[in-house]
């Protein structure tokens, strides 16, 4: 397809990434097609440009392309299987792009019985990068699919990521983000312990980011977070509990596949303890709170 080829999208999940991503395909000319089951959240989008859709079924129908946007491998399963779901309407031609956070095993099982029982192709596409990146168009995305596939979709890809690569068969891409997830957040619990060293030692700890660039500890997490730890700035950029449910379905693949992860678990379970604590809705920053906590018991 011609790189300015523009395509009729079906979004299913307004949530706050799915938002996100039909707004950057509305400005990047698009024609977009939403549904969810907040009609406050699809008004806001049908005021940008976006069609409100009926159903799962009439965005389909009337899409070459549908993105999805889940927090579940269940409501991804229910969306597309359902009644008036992604199958009642899928065809040859058609193709899903399923930008949710999943479970690789779901993923591949979901994706070979939608193109057995339709002829629709299936790529998974999770994605890293967050709101921002996705109204930039910088998402990086990490794929699983068949290479043709992969490439059909760089009709859309081409608009929200910077980075989009092919891991694989179908559900590698799942996999590749659950190793993101696990770097993402070994890292984010090793910035708030660095934070309160630094303030234990007399260091200014937002100073450390460029005392240490372009040294082997450097990384995107620290830069980009450990000033905000360190001024105990809550404001939400990623959420405890989206995070938990990751680290969980990482557990669930490591448990499946015999991989020892033990600075993985350790960390799961200081996410869980945030959850406990009623957190989870909350920004990772708050792990300074159980830190500041234990420090002061």
């Amino acid at each position: 397809m011609q790189e300015d080829y523009r395509a009729d999208v079906a979004v299913i999940g307004a949530g706050i990434m799915g938002t996100a991503i039909v707004t950057r395909l509305i400005e990047t000319g698009h024609k977009v097609s939403v549904f969810d089951l907040d009609a406050e959240k699809v008004a806001a989008l049908t005021a940008e440009g976006a069609h409100a859709a009926s159903s799962v079924e009439n965005a389909v129908s009337a899409s070459e392309f549908c993105v999805l946007s889940l927090n579940h491998a269940s409501i991804v399963r229910a969306v597309v299987f359902g009644e008036k779901g992604v199958a009642a309407a899928a065809s040859e031609g058609k193709l899903l792009i399923d930008m949710s956070s999943i479970d690789p095993a779901e993923t591949a099982d979901m994706a070979m019985r939608l193109r057995r029982e339709t002829g629709m192709a299936w790529v998974d596409c999770p994605l890293s990068g967050g709101v921002p990146g996705a109204l930039r168009g910088k998402l990086t995305i990490m794929a699983g699919g068949n290479p043709e596939d992969f490439e059909r979709a760089r009709v859309v890809m081409q608009h929200l990521a910077a980075n989009y690569t092919l891991m694989g068969a179908s559900g590698a891409g799942q996999t590749t983000k659950l190793i993101n997830q696990l770097l993402c957040a070994v890292l984010f619990q090793a910035v708030a312990e660095a934070v309160k060293l630094a303030e234990a030692g007399g260091v200014d700890p937002s100073a450390i980011p460029a005392a240490l660039a372009g040294g082997r500890a450097d990384n995107r997490i620290m830069q980009e977070f450990m000033a905000k730890f360190a001024a105990r700035d809550f404001s939400p950029t990623g959420r405890i509990d989206n995070m938990l449910k990751d680290l969980d379905s990482l557990q669930a693949f490591a448990l499946k596949t015999k991989t020892p992860l033990p600075m993985t678990g350790a960390v799961v379970e200081i996410h869980r303890l945030l959850c406990a604590a009623g957190l989870g809705p909350k920004d990772s920053a708050e792990m300074m709170r159980l830190l500041d906590g234990l420090q002061a018991g």
